[in-house]
C-alpha cells in the first residue's frame, strides 16, 4: 500500500492557484450517503483575509468548512465529489494523510470544548499529538498571547480550562488550534454561545490573527459578517427536488456583497425576506 502523503506547507508545489489564493475549495458534490447535501459550491479563499459563509440554516455552510481539513471524513457516509487545493496539493488525493491535512488546516467549533486538563495542557496538546520537541513554555506562550488569553492565564496555566469563562474556553481552544501554526484556521460559528462582550472579543482576535493566518468563518449573524470579513460567500437551500441541498450563490468583497449584491436571492436574504 502507497504510503500516505504529508502535507508539507513550506514545500513549493507546482500551484496554479492565483498568488492570493490560499486555499481553492471546489464542492461539486458532498454527500451524506444517498443525501446530497451541497452541490456546485467553488470558494477561494484568500490569503491572510476573513472568509464569511452566511445563509440560512441547513444550507451547507458547516458541511463544507469541516470538508475543507477533512473533518467530515469522521462521519459514516460523507462522500467529497470535487477537489480542495491547499499549496497546490488536492487534499482529497487518495495518498494525501488527513491528520496532516488538519496539522494544516486547524479548526474552531461552535461550542467552546477545552478538555478537562490544565490551562497549559490544552494548548500544548496538539504539540505533543505531533511530538514538538522544541521549547514547549515558550509555544505555549506564544499562542495563549496570539489568542489573546496570556494576560488573563499566565498565573493560573495549571488550573483546569474548564475553570474559565465561556469566552476565555472559547480563545483558549483558539490558542489550542494555532498552538501548531496551521496556515488557515476555520472557524464554525464560534461566537453563537458566547455573550456580547464575548463576542465582541472574538472579533477583533479574528482580525488580529488573519496577519498570521488566512481564516474562514461560519456565522449565522450578518451583522458580524459585516464586522469582520473581507470576503462573503452566500449560501442557500435548492428543495426543487424533494430534498434541501446548499449551494453557493455567489461571493465576492463583503462590502460589495452587502450593497450590491448581483443575484435575487441575496438580495431577499439579506433584506429578511427568507430566512
Amino acid at each position: 500500500m502507497e504510503a500516505l502523503k504529508e502535507i508539507d506547507a513550506n514545500e513549493t508545489y507546482e500551484n496554479d492557484l492565483p498568488t492570493d489564493v490560499a486555499l481553492d475549495c471546489k464542492a461539486e458534490r458532498i454527500y451524506y450517503g444517498d443525501f446530497l447535501a451541497v452541490r456546485d459550491s467553488h470558494v477561494p479563499i484568500k490569503r491572510n483575509q476573513i472568509t464569511g459563509f452566511i445563509g440560512p440554516s441547513g444550507c451547507g455552510k458547516s458541511t463544507v468548512i469541516k470538508s475543507i481539513n477533512r473533518m467530515n471524513d469522521l462521519i459514516r457516509g460523507f462522500r467529497f465529489v470535487g477537489d480542495i487545493r491547499f499549496h497546490g496539493v488536492n487534499i482529497y488525493a487518495p495518498n494525501i494523510d488527513p491528520v496532516s491535512v488538519r496539522r494544516n488546516i486547524g479548526m474552531v467549533f461552535q461550542q467552546p470544548n477545552p478538555f478537562s486538563m490544565s490551562i497549559f495542557d490544552n494548548v500544548a496538546f496538539g504539540l505533543r499529538l505531533n511530538r514538538y520537541k522544541g521549547n514547549m513554555q515558550e509555544k505555549v506562550e506564544k499562542a495563549l498571547r496570539s489568542a489573546a488569553l496570556w494576560k488573563e492565564v499566565k498565573d493560573k496555566l495549571k488550573n483546569n480550562g474548564l475553570s474559565l469563562s465561556g469566552g476565555q474556553q472559547q480563545r483558549l481552544c483558539i490558542a489550542r488550534a494555532i498552538a501548531t501554526e496551521p496556515r488557515v484556521l476555520l472557524m464554525d460559528e464560534p461566537c453563537s454561545a458566547l455573550d456580547p462582550i464575548a463576542t465582541r472579543q472574538i472579533e477583533e482576535l479574528m482580525v488580529k490573527l488573519k496577519e498570521q493566518f488566512t481564516v474562514a468563518i461560519v456565522t449565522h449573524n450578518m451583522q458580524q459578517a459585516m464586522r469582520v470579513a473581507d470576503q462573503t460567500a452566500f449560501f442557500a437551500v435548492d428543495i426543487s427536488r424533494g430534498g434541501r441541498t446548499g449551494y453557493l450563490v455567489e461571493m465576492g468583497p463583503t462590502k460589495e456583497l452587502f450593497e450590491n449584491p448581483q443575484e435575487q436571492l441575496t438580495k431577499e436574504y439579506l433584506q429578511g425576506e427568507f430566512s
